[in-house]
């Protein structure tokens, strides 16, 4: 297994892998069919989710996941052993409407719940954040519906909990 070694800011050191997920690819989508995500190893079969998933459907950021390590020293996730409660969505800007293909302008709007999240590329502005599970969910899920009804951006739940549903 091969590893490399973080140093975390309060000097503990913690051990990285990628962890990479295989998906079908969806019509009309991106075709890629594998993501790898940074994750903290736990065991010798279990890390932590390390950053935001992008096109992989139910993790999020935090999440417990299993993995098989392949001949070739690929770590491939078998399942999630442990959610976080964090949830994943993602944000695409409307070409032609007011935030234009500025994915800056998408994080501008959701700045003030404090939302992490990663942008896929200047040409395809996708943005994916994390939601920790203490945020502000109603308020999140408002925002977003309004962004859609204002022409800002698409939406789509990639990571849930039961606590995003019924806020």
């Amino acid at each position: 297994m091969t590893l490399s070694t973080l140093t975390e800011p309060d000097g503990a050191e913690d051990f990285r892998i990628k962890v990479w997920f295989r998906f079908m690819p969806r019509e009309g989508w991106l075709p890629q069919d594998t993501e790898g995500l940074w994750a903290a190893l736990l065991s010798e079969d279990t890390a932590r989710v390390q950053n935001v998933p992008l096109l992989q459907e139910g993790v999020a950021e935090g999440d417990v996941v299993r993995f098989t390590t392949d001949t070739e020293g690929r770590h491939w996730a078998v399942e999630r052993v442990e959610a976080s409660g964090n949830c994943t969505i993602r944000v695409l800007p409307v070409p032609a409407g007011p935030l234009g293909r500025s994915a800056q302008a998408v994080h501008e709007r959701l700045s003030p719940f404090g939302l992490g999240g990663e942008v896929f590329s200047d040409e395809f502005p996708l943005v994916a954040f994390n939601v920790p599970a203490s945020s502000d969910l109603a308020a999140i899920k408002s925002l977003l519906v309004h962004g859609v009804a204002e022409g800002w951006w698409h939406f789509e739940t990639a990571c849930v909990t039961d606590d995003w549903i019924n806020a």
